[in-house]
């Protein structure tokens, strides 16, 4: 065992781990680039990482998955956050970690027969669909509606920031179903397919970071699915969220743990190398003090992590323990890619600059999946 590992690791672990660092070495970071600029990863690569099983990981066998635990999955999201392309990295781990889990964990055996061995072969791509314009961190203010038709339900309302919402293919799409009932009380959660009359991609939206994963706004125009489409029980949809934020924010949090452990190795190559005022940058003491202090807290940002993983996996009551993870990590990540951004100079200001991207990349993960201040509340409520 390394000094860096956490004590939850054992050998298979460990092979999990580099096995993947050396397909994202390889296979992501060199041809990472262009994604940026179309927008999206290639399908193609989602296929070969469910062909090499990285997309089922906690999933049955008799889908196609490991049936691993949270501790693998928190390994997964650092290494693809260790990539320096968070786009990448959350195009993968929604799917993954943040949608798939609603069908797993809820689907009868009719849904998951027909759709879940595709999603682990990345064939069938997944997106949740919950935010919408006045409903982010507080899900329980979402206003889509789905109505009783018959075989059908009629879902009317529109979704916002949704990741993967261009070009995934199941959609799993949070409504009121009980408009009397008050606060989280009568949400459900649908299945709904591309290509189903009535729903439709608003537009691709334009963000600051995570370039190469696609983001939309969600249309549901008298949107007809069968009532065989409802996911888990009806009206309980706002538990089946709550529970799934949990996986989330681990998830998150070694994200942000990967990410900016990267970039301290980034710029302590950097600051080795670059010369001024006679000596390189590492033989200034303020440059390479606040180095170690970042690198101190990214270690111990770590260890809670997969301290909150290994609690999940053993089925412990851990809010608490996600939300700091949440909070902790989310903030940390852009505290720590800003030093490393100033201590690039200029050069960390240019687009060619990994740090550039991944500054920009960071800003988001204190915000998305349970802004710092909600997730804070969540502690607070539990001193």
């Amino acid at each position: 065992m390394t000094n860096n590992d956490p004590i939850y690791f054992d050998e298979p672990h460990r092979q999990f781990r580099d096995n993947l660092r050396r397909f994202v070495e390889q296979e992501i970071v060199p041809k990472a680039l262009p994604w940026e600029d179309a927008g999206m990863v290639p399908r193609e690569v989602l296929r070969t990482m469910g062909e090499l099983g990285y997309l089922g990981i906690r999933y049955p066998e008799q889908y196609g998955g490991s049936a691993l635990d949270t501790v693998y999955s928190a390994i997964l999201a650092e290494e693809l956050g260790r990539s320096t392309f968070g786009g990448f990295a959350v195009t993968v781990l929604v799917h993954t970690d943040m949608a798939s889990p609603h069908l797993a964990n809820y689907g009868n055996p009719e849904q998951l027969a027909r759709h879940l061995p595709g999603v682990t072969r990345g064939e069938k791509i997944c997106a949740v669909a919950v935010t919408e314009p006045d409903a982010g961190s507080d899900v329980a203010g979402i206003r889509t509606r789905a109505v009783r038709d018959g075989d059908h339900w009629v879902l009317n309302g529109s979704k916002i920031f949704i990741t993967n919402g261009v070009h995934a293919d199941l959609y799993f799409v949070g409504a009121k179903t009980d408009t009397t009932a008050k606060g989280s009380r009568g949400i459900s959660i649908f299945i709904v397919e591309k290509g189903t009359p009535g729903f439709r991609v608003g537009r691709k939206l334009n963000k600051s970071g995570w370039l190469s994963s696609d983001t939309a706004e969600l249309v549901f125009e008298n949107c007809r699915i069968p009532a065989a489409n409802l996911l888990g029980q009806e009206n309980k949809g706002f538990y089946q969220i709550m529970r799934n934020f949990q996986n989330e924010r681990i998830v998150l949090g070694a994200q942000a743990v990967g990410e900016a452990a990267r970039g301290i190795e980034l710029t302590l190559d950097y600051v080795r190398q670059r010369k001024a005022f006679g000596a390189t940058l590492w033989d200034k003491q303020a440059i390479r003090q606040r180095l170690a202090m970042r690198a101190a807290q990214v270690a111990a940002a770590r260890q809670l992590v997969y301290h909150a993983a290994w609690l999940d996996a053993q089925g412990r009551e851990c809010i608490k323990e996600v939300s700091m993870v949440k909070s902790l990590c989310g903030e940390l990540v852009n505290e720590v890619l800003y030093d490393c951004q100033q201590f690039h100079g200029g050069f960390g200001y240019m687009r060619e600059a990994a740090i550039e991207r991944m500054v920009r990349d960071a800003r988001v993960q204190a915000i998305g999946g349970g802004a710092t201040e909600v997730m804070l509340e969540e502690v607070a409520k539990r001193l």
